[in-house]
């Protein structure tokens, strides 16, 4: 508890008392190129002696690339040019760094970094991947598509590193009958085969042989599909990863376009739906180059590879359905009144009969399958001794992370992590440390992200610990360090941290509160971080290393308008919650002058993030900026307003994140009821005058807020809600949800269309008609519910050219002024 103490101390944040120009709604609005485009992709040169970084242009959507010379703090654009000299990113050095190999526009260069010649590797309209370094440093090994190639520096020669065929080995075919019937009838035959054969082996032991020739293929087999590939530094070994080839995805709706530039109708595939179509099992097959040989990985030693994490649920998703089923029964009998109503009641009962045998035999599908398994990441260790491999299921409860017994072609299992309600879908790195034998790797085994290292077969040292949330981990260049993104210091304040290799004390390095991203220079000497505060986008700083000095500021490109503005206090606040001992923390916008102890009530807005798992409630510069500037402008005209991180918000460790699994909408209302109970009690808002609003999840929450809470919420804008979760997609519903068809108690229970009836204030939905995340079928459909329970008060704004989010200013201001009519008719 005393960590959010000191949370809501170091969370506080005050500005000038009052803005110097009033933000009006069509400035916030309008295309953020007037406040200035945030900092983008910083990183090192080759020789650490520059810091590169992107930038939007003004009226386009152009990125500009720019180069910091540190010696002098000259800040250019690369034209053309100067881009054929320049490096580019994820920059990887051989181990004598020597050579350093980096990708630019989808092409491989090599830079030597004693003289700084530059070496295109390829020119190629494909984008190649992945540049790794041989494990003798020779060579520069690469992938296109999921093909590997091999450049020698020395020669410049490229060649592949293997030739892989999706088709049967032609050598392993056997004569049929007839075949073999005529080369025993017919010596001219055999001896005609004999000397095929003859010509063909000697020819491909002199192509086996010979190191200028490309490699003989290796086949493995017409039945599958690459998806994955990763080649050993030392070019001895291959993992693909594949897939049953014509696997059935399910099936694909069609999106339409309305308004378009032909002047016709347009249709674009949509993606599949949640539970209509099963995600495909990927498998592992082991390739030993050398020999020219395949081999399949065995799950079968996974540790809880055979449990079913699912089988209770579906008992109680049987025992529902059977009581439904005899409520609906007892319901169709007392309704029959009469001789004829009875014959009907019998001919139900054999209906029912019917449908009972039916819905047994569709009951064979719910059945519990074999656990599959997607392949998440391979990590090769640099000398390609070692590989090591991190599966998930389908059913998104585990998560192992295994080495290849190369010799043995087996999995051994190095860590698993296992959860009751889903695997999180970040703090999922993993990799190598310098020596070549201990993994690293982050897990929420304790509740919250933490960094990890471990020799294979033995047990894990946890190289960091405690209630927060570590994540991006860096090795430094000598090995010596990891370095660390982390909310140490307050749920909502994240910095740059390091802690040694071999284990020690976390050390922090930056007090900037709002960092974002983070590079290491080549020498491991300093750090280019990309920061921002709540009214500042992100900016580019270096610091040193060690955290010895204060970081240099390189860039500040916001325009002369915005900075001419100044914001009202902004306060981060921890709200008290009745059901966790975990309070929420919240954003709290009050208007100038505000007196929480004065007789005058507020009204007050609720504003709900989206995404689900996303933390809006930091010191950076938010996800929700215009939505910032709008709660800004609604205390202006005597709005309190609040912005809270829910449970299932990001930043807050496991239990806060599922805590609405199988239960989407529950807890969070009460977190956001629990929001309005405090406004009411300390901040003089009027409990009669409570509106809220949100997008996407927000959306979703809205519609919740409004079904199940009419009482505490008048009035709310869903913007591009999903009112259905049996229609959006499946990676990120089945995590929380499960399948429709394993576990329609829990679709039933988090989707809004199901309360509709419960409708009773004002209610505005926002829709984007081509929106391909949540769909616009999904505010048609609550639409005609809501007709149909002939509701009152409720309508629908289509905007035909935006997508999810939104990105014409036009669009923005009429939602938002929509938004603002909504408040100021049912909250004034």
């Amino acid at each position: 508890m005393a960590r959010f103490l000191i949370a809501a101390l170091s969370c506080l944040l005050t500005f000038a008392a009052a803005p110097a120009l009033a933000i009006t709604l069509e400035q916030a609005m309008a295309d953020p190129d007037w406040i200035g485009p945030p900092v983008e992709q910083a990183s090192w040169s080759v020789d650490g002696t520059a810091v590169y970084y992107r930038l939007k242009q003004k009226g386009t959507p152009v990125r500009d690339l720019h180069r910091v010379v540190l010696a002098t703090g000259s800040d250019n654009i690369v034209d053309p040019a100067a881009m054929a000299n320049a490096d580019g990113t994820n920059i990887v050095f051989d181990r004598a760094r020597r050579y350093a190999a980096f990708l630019r526009n989808g092409d491989v260069f090599v830079r030597d970094v004693a003289s700084g010649r530059l070496i295109q590797v390829t020119r190629t309209p494909q984008h190649e991947e992945s540049p790794q370094f041989s494990a003798d440093g020779r060579a520069v090994q690469y992938r296109t598509n999921n093909d590997w190639f091999v450049f020698d520096i020395a020669s410049g020669v490229t060649a592949p590193a293997a030739v892989i065929k999706t088709e049967k080995d032609p050598e392993a075919k056997k004569p049929d009958e007839l075949e073999e019937l005529q080369l025993r009838l017919f010596s001219t035959l055999r001896q005609d085969k004999a000397d095929r054969d003859a010509k063909k082996k000697s020819e491909e032991k002199f192509q086996s042989d010979d190191p200028s020739r490309a490699p003989l293929p290796i086949y493995v087999g017409d039945d599958v599909e690459i998806t994955g590939s990763a080649l050993s530094p030392d070019g001895k070994w291959m993992l693909l990863t594949t897939t049953a080839k014509g696997y059935d995805a399910g099936k694909v709706a069609k999106l339409q376009k309305w308004v378009t530039e032909s002047g016709y109708e347009e249709q674009e595939d949509e993606r599949t739906r949640v539970g209509r179509g099963d995600p495909v099992p990927e498998s592992l097959l082991l390739i030993d180059i050398t020999q020219r040989k395949s081999h399949k990985l065995s799950y079968d030693d996974l540790p809880g590879i055979k449990d079913d994490p699912l089988k209770s649920i579906r008992e109680e998703n049987e025992k529902d359905k059977a009581a439904r089923k005899k409520e609906e029964q007892a319901a169709q009998e007392k309704a029959s009144s009469n001789e004829s109503a009875n014959l009907d009641n019998k001919s139900g009962k054999n209906a029912n009969a019917k449908n009972d045998a039916e819905d047994k035999d569709k009951n064979k599908d719910a059945k519990p399958k074999e656990r599959t398994l997607k392949v998440a990441d391979t990590q090769w260790s640099r000398d390609g001794h070692a590989v090591a491999v991190m599966l998930r299921s389908v059913d998104n409860k585990d998560r192992w992370i295994a080495t290849v017994d190369l010799a043995g072609g087996k999995l051994v299992t190095q860590q698993r992590l296992t959860d009751p309600a889903w695997i999180n879908w970040g703090f999922n790195d993993f990799g190598w440390s310098m020596d070549d034998r201990t993994l690293w790797y982050l897990s929420e085994e304790t509740g919250y992200s933490q960094l990890y290292s471990k020799l294979p077969g033995a047990k894990a040292r946890a190289l960091t610990q405690g209630d927060f949330e570590v994540s991006h981990p860096q090795l430094s260049s000598d090995g010596q360090w990891f370095y660390v993104r982390a909310n140490v210091d307050a749920p909502c304040s994240y910095d740059l941290y390091r802690v040694p290799v071999a284990g020690g004390a976390l050390t922090r390095i930056t007090t900037l509160k709002g960092l974002d991203e983070f590079e290491l220079s080549p020498d491991g000497l300093q750090v280019a971080v990309l920061h921002s505060s709540p009214y500042v986008p992100q900016q580019l700083a270096v610091v040193a290393a060690d955290g010895s000095a204060a970081p240099r500021e390189l860039t500040d490109t916001r325009t002369a308008d915005y900075k001419a503005l100044t914001w009202p206090e902004l306060q981060v606040v921890g709200v008290p919650s009745s059901h966790t001992k975990t309070p929420i923390w919240s954003k709290l916008y009050t208007p100038a002058g505000f007196d929480a102890n004065a007789a005058k009530k507020y009204p007050a807005v609720v504003f709900v993030h989206g995404a689900g798992y996303l933390q809006n409630t930091t010191l950076g510069w938010p996800n929700y900026f215009r939505e910032q500037m709008f709660h800004n402008l609604l205390t202006e005209h005597g709005y309190v307003v609040i912005d809270m991180d829910y449970r299932a918000s990001e930043g807050y460790g496991r239990d806060w994140r599922t805590a609405i699994y199988r239960n989407m909408g529950h807890p969070e209302l009460e977190d956001l009821i629990d929001g309005v109970n405090w406004l009411v009690a300390n901040h003089a808002v009027d409990s009669k005058r409570v509106g809220l609003y949100g997008g996407s999840y927000g959306g979703f929450m809205s519609l919740i807020a409004m079904f199940r809470a009419p009482e505490v919420f008048s009035a709310g804008a869903a913007l591009r809600p999903v009112t259905d979760w049996t229609s959006y997609n499946h990676e990120y519903t089945s995590n929380i949800l499960n399948d429709p068809q394993i576990d329609p108690i829990a679709f039933r229970r988090s989707s809004p269309i199901e309360f509709a009836d419960g409708l009773k204030g004002s209610l505005l939905i926002a829709h984007g008609m081509i929106d391909d995340n949540v769909l616009f079928q999904d505010s048609v459909r609550l639409y005609q519910r809501l007709i149909e329970l002939r509701k009152n008060d409720f309508e629908i704004a289509p905007y035909p050219m935006e997508r999810h989010g939104f990105v014409h200013p036009d669009s923005w201001y009429d939602e938002y002024r929509r938004i603002y009519k909504l408040f100021e008719s049912n909250l004034k």
